[in-house]
């Protein structure tokens, strides 16, 4: 009787749990669930409160931190999508999704993880204490300041802690970069850019989500997932305020005609495309038609060259890296420039630009490079490798 007493007051206790289980979230289930939806919901009527500028209905769901700071930005779209809730009590941290497309130029959204800090009332109601970046991932502009906008016949200046004069001056550079791409790369990409100009090389830096350090000396950078066709994610050109002022006019214009020959090609671009050749490419659609001189746009290699130190093969993607040596980094952008610019003059700029897309087409860097030089170019990877060493020699010696 005694044993049939303990099993049957274990069962009544299995059975409350389960009761509770089902009304109240024992075991955390139901009521996890139920928090995950009412979060959702919150979120939701965060996000649509920023689409429709209302700073009240913005204010019923928590903290207007962020919202004045947004309101100039263009948005076509704007949500969240909760990823994660870590509850405990009247408090939790939401870890979630944010999509957004600017209006009149995203074709894609922008998809960044955030993490917010929310709590609960006495009625049971969450709201928004923070929002901001997730671990590792970079700040958006507005998290760094109150947003400013200049628009551009073919492009969109955010900036923060700018004057409109210099917003305006690179909305004309990015206008007259975006048809200078199209005449090398062809009409098929969105034919516009966003340019993000924060107040610092920190705020760059922040954007980035990496050290300053990393880019100290580079005066832009473009952000975007590679590959992906015409619903590629978003691209966006990052400037370093810093660098970028330092440069002279025609600096300038190269710089942000490389950047935004990025944005057309980024739907072509794969992990089968080397560096040398997405970068390459870049520079010689930003030098092509400024009339400099191969020595004048390639000191460095021009230098090594006249120390008889001429490169036994094509840059590797280490090379590339923005904390190693400067002046190796440099001889590794001008390398590339002088590959496609050999490619553009032997074999015509219809070719380079057919040559960039069929390597984009490969799934896999192995033997990407080698079919397609076959194939579009009718060489080797080695007797494409010896005629550039000889490019090299010859138009820097000049």
């Amino acid at each position: 009787m005694a044993g049939r007493t303990r099993v049957s007051l274990q069962a009544a206790v299995a059975a409350l749990c389960l009761l509770l289980a089902v009304l109240v979230g024992c075991g955390g289930g139901p009521a996890v669930d139920a928090a995950r939806a009412e979060v959702q919901s919150l979120l939701d009527r965060r996000a649509e409160a920023v689409l429709d500028r209302d700073a009240a209905a913005y204010a019923r769901t928590g903290t207007r931190d962020g919202f004045d700071n947004l309101r100039a930005v263009p948005l076509a779209d704007w949500s969240y999508r909760l990823t994660a809730l870590d509850r405990t009590g009247d408090r939790a941290t939401a870890a979630a999704d944010l999509s957004y497309r600017v209006d009149g130029h995203d074709r894609s959204p922008v998809v960044t993880a955030r993490t917010l800090s929310l709590s609960r009332d006495r009625e049971g109601r969450w709201s928004v204490e923070s929002d901001r970046p997730a671990e590792k991932s970079g700040q958006q502009l507005w998290d760094q300041g109150r947003a400013q906008v200049v628009r551009g016949e073919r492009s969109l200046v955010l900036g923060v802690g700018q004057s409109e004069e210099t917003l305006r001056d690179y909305a004309d550079l990015a206008d007259r970069a975006v048809p200078a791409v199209s005449d090398a790369w062809g009409p098929r990409w969105a034919r516009s850019v966003v340019v993000l100009v924060p107040e610092t090389l920190e705020g760059m830096a922040g954007l980035l989500g990496s050290p300053p350090s990393s880019y100290r000396g580079i005066a832009a950078v473009t952000t975007g997932a590679t590959g992906g066709g015409p619903r590629a994610p978003a691209d966006r050109v990052i400037v370093n305020p810093d660098a970028f002022g330092l440069l002279g006019d025609s600096g300038r214009q190269v710089v942000l005609t490389h950047e935004t020959a990025h944005v057309a090609t980024r739907a072509h671009t794969s992990a089968a495309t080397p560096l040398w050749l997405s970068e390459g490419y870049a520079d010689w659609v930003g030098y092509r038609g400024a009339g400099r001189a191969p020595a004048e746009a390639a000191p460095e290699l021009a230098h090594a060259v006249g120390r008889g130190e001429v490169p036994d093969a094509l840059p590797e993607d280490e090379d590339f890296g923005f904390t190693g040596d400067a002046d190796g980094l440099a001889r590794a952008y001008e390398g590339s420039w002088l590959a496609c610019r050999m490619i553009a003059e032997r074999w015509g700029e219809e070719r380079l630009g057919a040559f960039y897309r069929a390597v984009g087409a490969h799934r896999e860097r192995e033997g990407a490079v080698e079919d397609v030089m076959s194939r579009v170019l009718g060489v080797t990877p080695e007797e494409f490798t010896l005629q550039w060493r000889d490019y090299v020699r010859g138009v820097l010696a000049e």
